[in-house]
């Protein structure tokens, strides 16, 4: 036990000693800040790394991840988070990434007490009942499964959607943009989902708008 801990500190030394010799000031202008474009809002399941995966260096990528890649408002993380990353590093694309094969997805399915655990699931299963006619259509399991994680990450950008400070700042400057993504571990590539951001903001404007303004429907292209 005490030898893998240790290997983290050994591995640790040479990644310094790596980025030291590829750029001498590396850490001093890692230091000095930060200045992302996106936002990664993922799940928490050790197999799914946002830089990795994306091919991201430190500072390019700003993260946020939890079991089942929620999005839910009285989570004060995940909506502290995605405020910080609006507003103060203004990251222009908003993404939210799930994976097939969601421990998260699959318990949320159980048919047993979680404990501490149920009302954060519960998130997912309000999913399920939105879109049970379809799922229930789907007779094999696995592709139920992937489904879900699918429409799961649909919904969690619309939850996104939803909140004061993408709105406020999409009007004022057209982004930033939210994004879907699944991400396959049979395969190791990412997944566009391409959620059409734009139509939905529109489709909730009347329920969700938190600005007292018509929203633009129009994106620059940068």
């Amino acid at each position: 036990m005490s030898q893998s801990y240790d290997v983290i500190f050994e591995n640790n030394r040479k990644w310094v000693e790596s980025k030291v010799a590829e750029n001498p000031e590396f850490f001093h202008e890692l230091a000095k800040t930060q200045n992302p474009e996106f936002l990664y809002i993922g799940c928490s399941d050790s197999r799914v790394t946002a830089e990795e995966v994306m091919g991201m260096k430190p500072g390019e990528v700003f993260v946020t991840r939890n079991i089942a890649n929620v999005v839910n408002t009285l989570d004060m993380s995940s909506t502290a988070v995605i405020q910080y990353a609006v507003e103060h590093l203004k990251v222009n694309h908003i993404i939210v990434c799930g994976h097939y094969n969601c421990g998260g997805v699959k318990a949320a399915m159980s048919p047993q007490d979680l404990g501490l655990m149920n009302p954060w699931l519960r998130t997912i299963r309000d999913v399920y009942r939105l879109h049970q006619a379809e799922l229930d259509s789907i007779e094999d399991e696995k592709k139920r499964y992937d489904r879900l994680v699918e429409l799961n990450v649909q919904e969690q950008c619309i939850n996104v959607i939803k909140m004061a400070c993408v709105q406020e700042r999409y009007i004022l400057e057209e982004y930033p943009i939210v994004h879907g993504w699944v991400f396959d571990l049979r395969t190791g590539k990412i997944i566009d989902l391409e959620i059409d951001f734009e139509k939905i903001l529109k489709d909730i404007q009347k329920i969700y708008n938190l600005t007292d303004s018509d929203w633009v429907m129009s994106r620059k292209k940068k």
